[in-house]
């Protein structure tokens, strides 16, 4: 289960945006979290103190396709994103590092900022603690939700191999 506050984005949040081209000269999670959205939205690093979960509209992690941006977004603290759609390489690359994502256009649209926000990614039900409501998105396929059950397709494969 996880949970926590809502950090509410619009449609069409690009790469670029959250984490600028200036800063991809690292790999380091931590370095790329205290540059996450910066230049869309100053307060992130201090909305992400707390237990987050981001809610957008359309086209999430639309732009280049940098895996620098899901690294960002789970190094900073957030536990799930949620959005009416992602861009495809965004959704692979999420899954990839292990950041649960989740599609649900209903959620997407009625979650407000600071909604306190619970999901079971297993199930796919998204419950909004604030408003008392319950939305429900595709779980995963059970392949996917063990390399995010993994942290992360390298994590995933490493436990195979060795149980080999």
């Amino acid at each position: 289960m996880i949970e926590g506050k809502v950090i509410k984005y619009k449609d069409n949040v690009d790469t670029d945006v959250i984490i600028p081209a200036r800063y991809l000269n690292t790999s380091d999670p931590k370095e790329l979290a205290s540059h996450c959205m910066e230049d869309l939205d100053s307060q992130f690093n201090e909305k992400t103190k707390e237990k987050s979960i981001i809610v957008a509209g359309r086209n999430f992690g639309c732009g280049s396709s940098r895996e620098h941006a899901p690294i960002a977004i789970k190094a900073a603290g957030v536990g799930c994103v949620i959005a009416e759609s992602f861009a495809r390489i965004f959704f692979r690359n999420s899954i990839n590092i292990g950041l649960p994502i989740m599609e649900c256009e209903e959620a997407a649209k009625d979650i407000e900022d600071k909604d306190e926000v619970s999901i079971d990614v297993a199930t796919g039900i998204i419950k909004n603690i604030t408003k008392g409501k319950t939305y429900k998105a595709a779980p995963f396929p059970p392949f996917m939700q063990k390399i995010i059950d993994s942290d992360g397709l390298i994590n995933y494969v490493k436990k195979e191999v060795s149980n080999k």
